[in-house]
């Protein structure tokens, strides 16, 4: 009789989606299961293998110097290279138009082609594809820049308020009630002006320091609701100390919060660099950034429209690719969020159901 009920409740459990995805995991620990939820998110992994041909394509194109070496890229322009400009088959006098051809010979184009300038020139002749390339370098250097100082600041703010209380959390809140305040953009402006000229590293490492606020918000309430968990308790009581129950205990339960929330603030730091690049007050010439190039010939919209095309598409391409990651690992880490259960998960589920019912 008893086993007749055991195997009754097997048999219920295997029905519906919760019996489906309970035993999906079973076995599994909960950084597996995090891994296959994130997996199974298609706009995630679209967005992972579109950002990674992005950054391998622009990072390989250009030459590179680091720690006094050179890697050579691929293409044979430079920023600082001044080809001839080119003046035929441009519409309407225009200069430097476009090489780049993807449309097909059968389609009525003319052929697949790269062409010597694919993204046109500028106003002196310069390569206005090594100029993309390397302002999306610049860009992409900013934004893990920006999300690696911002996500220190805050996760180690956010968890000291959270976790201790009292008036140390008092003080740290009013600091980031008071950064929080002030607009961003002004906050920017102020930083880009002052230290816009010493390169797009300073920048970014003086805005990741304002960047940090949000975060630590959401850490702080992660870690309010943490602390009162019976497993900070037992911790506790097994002699655990303040600095073993942040680090061992409570922040790998907050890891999810704060990955989500990364990744968030990485694509607002790229609109945000290319805001202040756009206004005069991120990056400067000599140097290259996307905003730059779409504020330096931004009077050359109607006549020369491809200037603005291609900085644009890198801008939202990359915005983009990093706000579906955000969303899914935002899932992934969600215990509440359930994926949507296929036909095969329910053929599987009526497969098992009747081989326990034989089991009776």
């Amino acid at each position: 009789m008893i086993f007749k009920r055991k195997s009754a409740q097997t048999t219920e459990s295997l029905n519906g989606e919760n019996g489906i995805s309970n035993h999906e995991t079973l076995g599994l620990s909960q950084g597996q299961i995090v891994f296959r939820r994130f997996i199974r998110h298609r706009g995630a992994m679209i967005a992972i293998f579109f950002l990674t041909a992005i950054i391998l394509f622009v990072f390989s194109s250009l030459d590179i110097h680091l720690l006094g070496m050179t890697y050579h890229g691929w293409w044979k322009y430079s920023i600082e290279d001044m080809p001839e400009l080119a003046f035929a088959n441009c519409p309407g006098g225009s200069i430097g138009c476009p090489t780049l051809n993807l449309r097909p010979s059968f389609l009525g184009g003319a052929g697949l082609r790269f062409g010597e300038h694919p993204f046109g020139q500028d106003d002196i002749g310069h390569d206005y594809f090594a100029l993309v390339m390397r302002g999306a370098q610049r860009s992409l250097l900013v934004t893990v820049v920006i999300g690696l100082i911002a996500g220190v600041i805050g996760t180690v703010v956010g968890a000291i308020s959270g976790f201790y209380r009292g008036w140390i959390d008092a003080v740290l809140m009013r600091f980031t009630d008071f950064i929080i305040t002030i607009p961003t953009i002004i906050i920017g402006s102020v930083i880009g002006y002052h230290f816009g000229n010493l390169g797009v590293l300073f920048l970014a490492f003086y805005l990741g320091l304002f960047a940090w606020t949000g975060l630590s918000r959401l850490v702080r309430g992660e870690f309010l609701t943490l602390r009162e968990r019976e497993f900070v308790d037992a911790a506790r009581v097994a002699g655990a100390g303040n600095r073993r129950i942040i680090f061992k205990h409570i922040l790998p339960n907050a890891v999810g919060v704060i990955i989500v929330s990364v990744t968030l603030l990485m694509s607002g730091a790229i609109l945000l660099e290319t805001a202040l690049s756009y206004l005069g007050f991120g990056v400067v010439s000599p140097d290259v950034s996307l905003g730059l190039l779409i504020s330096k010939y931004q009077d050359a919209f109607q006549t020369r429209p491809w200037l603005f095309w291609y900085p644009g598409f890198f801008i939202i391409s990359i915005a983009l690719s990093i706000n579906f990651i955000g969303d899914g690992l935002r899932d992934a880490f969600d215990p509440r969020q359930r994926r949507k259960i296929t036909r095969k998960d329910r053929q599987q589920a009526r497969v098992m159901k009747r081989q326990a019912a034989k089991n009776v």
